[in-house]
């Protein structure tokens, strides 16, 4: 399927009355208002060539007061329904029976949809070709777990972007994409010829997209993303989403028929049948990794075969299998990861399996919990502990089958046993960095930021600075000046952000100030906003592609990962929370009746000085500076070999003489005169040592 890739045709459309009605179906459950209130401005927001013809429908299974408030404050329908039968499935069917648009996008209640996603995606129903659904991928904003919890999160992509941008497009060669419940359009026809949403699976979703598809119509998957929602962010909501996908996928292959279902080809149910089988991979790799344990300790002979044939049969296999995984994924995914992820997830996973196989099956639908608190629940040591116990258990009796191999293999001379020390090494390998992701993360952000550039200006009393953002959150921003500016850290800041589509405008104060790159970065934190520039806020932050990684990044091997889990698990770091910009200087300056000084540091409040030894370290000083410029100071504290450290009496008088830039642009040219002097190493040390006491202000938020 991969060979033969097939796009599908998206028609130009030059008269936009073409465009039809939709119906905008976001569903919730347990969601709390601040989640809804992200993806239903994102809706809002989406662009279609008449507005009237976009009805949203917040689908309110959970009949709660406080959605129906959000609904009435943001203008669109609130639907709820007397029964819950069914689930997500029935609430769906629900508001299809209430609506009648020819075609319906169905969002989750994380999903925030961008603004060109109507745009992008209707042109593709607006040709001769009958579609019954076109599936978007799933893509998140923040990190997923397994990013996150294996510091790993600047350097894999989301797990699920293989599945979204490499198989699901793959399959638009078998007409078998598979409908993800979210980010799609669907036509109504096809759903009401397919029976509504299919119900009495916990995967409804699954289930419809193959019973449209057996009507016979034709379904796709692109691979640009248009809409951005938040990964599981808990331990036990990844686990039971798993579950759930797991149990649903087998137990609709079960209750479908799938090999007898009308209407299917035979490569449409290869393939399907492909999708459900893959969630027996844990019973492969509880396999896998009890095997070679166990003839190494035991002598269990789990396969029976000689060096050279495992040579001729295996090794081909591995090799080839490696490298067109690493070929066909565009980057995506490679043989290391997958193993690590199956065996993360094969303890829980492999009793829903063997459960849903016998056909005792799980009947209630469970909500991946994505309330905002899940950084809290993060910390369920004993639920960890619980998960962690097989795997801890596996790693040891790895550990001890690899022993007992290396010593046969040295004391009794046994060459044939480096293919089980290869296959434990490897073994050993996944089943420490499952134990790492079971050991968690400790959360240090209230809210996920994107690495942007938007236009931003910075005012207070009597000054206005303008700048470019190097990140920006739903809670503040980080932008970086080549020049120390003196932004006061106590008053209230009023901020204002534009982009070519939206414009912010908020109050806010400065959190932390940093030197990174030869820049002064300043984090500024949001204290107030109106609910105008609210809704604006939003679609700067969350209108645009997340920026995690899309690809793995080249040259880390497992013993890289092995190595950073370690190191920052053991190593504390310290974090500083500087409100004004510390510069470093080395400039001599005139004290007037005390002679010439050193100064050493500066930052508007503060400043250190080094006296000559047989100096008195006065008590009060003036600094005279160039143009007629005065700093007026108090000691503040003295050292007898770092010097004198003085509070600026006139500081605010300094700060706001446009003049006083140019003096602290000579203190510093002679202390960029002063550090080029010193050798390659030196300088070396010195960016090492800056870089780890780096202060990351939206960590410290």
């Amino acid at each position: 399927q991969l060979a033969s890739i097939k796009i599908p045709p998206k028609v130009e459309v030059k008269d936009l009355s073409k465009f039809p009605h939709i119906d905008i179906f976001i569903s919730t459950y347990n969601e709390p208002p601040e989640l809804l209130y992200k993806t239903i401005n994102g809706c809002l927001h989406m662009e279609y060539p008449e507005k009237s013809k976009v009805h949203i429908y917040l689908c309110d299974d959970g009949h709660r007061e406080e959605m129906g408030e959000l609904a009435k404050k943001m203008g669109i329908v609130h639907l709820v329904r007397d029964t819950h039968a069914f689930a997500k499935a029935g609430n769906l069917n629900h508001a299809l029976s209430v609506t009648n648009s020819p075609y319906i996008v169905t969002f989750d209640a994380d999903m925030i949809p961008r603004r060109d996603f109507l745009m992008a995606c209707m042109p593709y129903f607006l040709g001769d070709e009958e579609i019954g659904f076109l599936q978007t991928p799933q893509t998140f904003y923040n990190p997923d777990l397994f990013q996150y919890n294996l510091y790993s999160e600047s350097r894999i992509p989301n797990e699920q972007d293989y599945f979204y941008r490499d198989v699901q497009v793959m399959r638009n060669n078998s007409n078998t994409v598979i409908y993800g419940g979210t980010n799609t359009v669907i036509s109504r026809k096809a759903l009401e010829d397919a029976g509504g949403f299919f119900t009495g699976v916990i995967t409804e979703d699954f289930a419809t997209g193959m019973m449209i598809q057996s009507k016979g119509y034709r379904c796709y998957a692109i691979s640009d993303s248009h809409a951005s929602g938040m990964a599981p962010e808990d331990l036990r909501s990844l686990l039971k989403q798993r579950e759930r996908w797991a149990r649903g996928c087998i137990q609709t292959g079960r209750k479908t028929h799938i090999l007898f279902k009308r209407g299917l080809s035979i490569n449409q149910k290869i393939s399907y049948i492909s999708s459900i089988t893959y969630w027996y991979s844990p019973v492969k790799r509880f396999v896998y990794i009890m095997s070679p344990a166990l003839y190494a300790v035991f002598g269990v002979m789990v396969v029976k075969c000689s060096l050279l044939e495992v040579v001729l049969f295996w090794l081909p296999m591995y090799l080839l299998n490696n490298a067109t995984l690493r070929m066909l994924s565009g980057n995506i995914r490679n043989t290391r990861l997958t193993n690590v992820y199956e065996t993360i997830l094969f303890p829980s996973l492999l009793p829903a399996v063997i459960k849903e196989s016998l056909g005792i099956s799980q009947k209630k639908f469970v909500v991946t919990k994505k309330d905002g608190k899940a950084k809290a629940r993060n910390g369920d040591t004993w639920f960890k502990i619980r998960q962690s116990l097989p795997l801890i258990v596996c790693l040891l009796f790895t550990l001890w089958g690899l022993l007992v191999s290396i010593y046969k293999t040295f004391m009794m001379e046994t060459p044939a046993l480096a293919v089980i020390i290869f296959w434990l090494l490897v073994n050993t390998y996944n089943l420490l960095m499952a134990v790492f992701f079971m050991l968690g993360r400790k959360p240090n952000r209230q809210y996920e930021r994107f690495d942007a550039e938007v236009s931003c200006v910075i005012s207070f009393p009597d000054k206005e600075i303008h700048g470019v953002t190097d990140n920006i959150s739903e809670g503040g921003i980080a932008v970086s000046f080549d020049f120390p500016e003196f932004i006061p850290p106590d008053e209230t800041l009023a901020i204002t952000l534009k982009t070519e589509y939206y414009q912010a405008d908020w109050q806010g104060k400065v959190a932390n100030v940093s030197y990174r790159g030869k820049k002064w970065r300043y984090g500024i934190y949001l204290t107030a906003i109106t609910e105008d520039n609210k809704s604006q806020m939003f679609q700067i932050v969350y209108d645009r592609e997340h920026s995690l990684p899309k690809e793995i990044q080249l040259g880390y091997s497992s013993v890289d990962d092995i190595l950073v889990n370690i190191k920052r698990r053991t190593f504390v770091e310290e974090y500083y929370s500087r409100r004004l910009p510390r510069v470093e200087l080395n400039s001599w300056i005139r004290t007037g009746e005390y002679g010439p000084a050193v100064i050493r540091d500066f930052n508007y409040e503060y400043l250190t000085l080094n006296f000559e030894k047989k100096q008195i370290i006065p008590d009060r000083l003036t600094i005279q500076g160039k143009y007629h410029i005065r700093i007026h100071c108090v000691l503040e504290k003295k050292h007898a070999r770092l010097g004198a450290c003085y509070k600026i009496v006139n500081s605010r008088e300094i700060s706001e003489n446009t003049l006083f830039r140019n003096v602290l642009y000579d203190w510093m040219y002679d202390f960029e005169k002063h550090t080029d002097k010193k050798s390659g190493y030196e300088k070396k040390v010195n960016e090492v040592l800056e870089e780890n006491r780096m202060f990351d202000e939206l960590q410290y938020l």
